[in-house]
């Protein structure tokens, strides 16, 4: 388990193990998102980087009759 001290600016550094990790780069930006005593980060990825990702995703959904009114 890693563990991390808040410094008195509240700043935090990433060790280095979960950064190869999770392939974290200088210059990348996360998102911070917080449950509860929980604080995760995730990455935020450039739409380009994302285009594409769901292909070959089969997409077809059948409906029932009665799912129309």
């Amino acid at each position: 388990m890693n563990a991390v001290t808040v410094s008195p600016k509240f700043q935090v550094v990433i060790p280095k193990a979960v950064r190869e990790r999770a392939h974290i780069m200088p210059g990348e930006k996360l998102q911070i998102l917080s449950f509860d005593d929980r604080i995760e980060l995730v990455r935020i990825r450039p739409m380009r980087k994302v285009l594409g990702f769901l292909r070959g995703l089969d997409s077809k959904f059948v409906r029932e009759k009665e799912d129309r009114i």
